[in-house]
């Protein structure tokens, strides 16, 4: 069984993914976090970001895995444990020139799907329902004001980097979002199918409550 959702940064999506697959005994599929780990180690063997077919090449020798430890979900590539390097500004703000590209998107799929076929999966990402798993027998689609994504962002940052204000925050996303949504190949948009939550003035809990809801009768088959 797979469970899709997708959405914008800050939607909180990734905080629902972890909780469901958590409730459910599903894996959690963060697909986010794979092009993040490729764009860190194209970034640490300088490779041109700009040299698609240089980094399909790559990515057709890279070896991306997720393990379980603690209760807590890490990423690896090549055996490389990055779960916290592929946090760093400098990754955020390079993973564009990645997950633009036709060809490495074709082929982050494959592998997405290839994942997903092992097991009941919660897949979170921009296009799990309308491109990786269009069979996915629940799609969400997880949105909110772009104020409210920014401040949840901020709150999320402000510990680890106290330089980094609200504006620059909001600044971000909006840039996000743009090249979300208007990328070529699998940009960020709703499925007709999905079923649409605006979590702005909910809490983490009842959008929790509501998807369980939703899934209550494929679960229960």
């Amino acid at each position: 069984m797979i469970i899709a959702i997708d959405g914008p940064a800050g939607s909180g999506k990734s905080t629902i993914a972890k909780m469901l697959a958590k409730r459910l005994g599903f894996k959690y599929l963060d697909t986010g976090a794979m092009y993040r780990a490729f764009t860190w180690k194209a970034m640490q063997l300088s490779v041109n970001l700009e040299d698609e077919d240089a980094l399909c090449h790559l990515l057709d020798q890279t070896i991306i895995e997720f393990q379980c430890k603690d209760e807590s979900l890490h990423i690896c590539i090549d055996g490389i444990n990055v779960t916290r390097e592929i946090r760093l500004p400098s990754v955020t703000n390079n993973i564009h020139y990645i997950s633009n590209k036709s060809g490495i998107r074709q082929r982050m799929v494959r592998f997405q799907q290839e994942l997903a076929a092992k097991g009941n999966v919660v897949a979170e990402g921009r296009d799990m329902g309308t491109v990786v798993f269009p069979q996915a027998e629940k799609k969400f689609f997880l949105d909110a004001d772009i104020e409210e994504r920014a401040k949840r962002r901020y709150v999320e940052f402000k510990p680890s980097n106290g330089k980094v204000s609200y504006d620059d925050v909001i600044k971000d996303i909006e840039i996000r979002d743009k090249r979300d949504t208007t990328r070529i190949d699998s940009p960020l948009t709703k499925g007709i199918d999905s079923v649409y939550i605006n979590t702005t003035r909910l809490t983490i809990e009842e959008v929790f409550t509501m998807i369980l809801k939703e899934i209550e009768s494929i679960v229960r088959k």
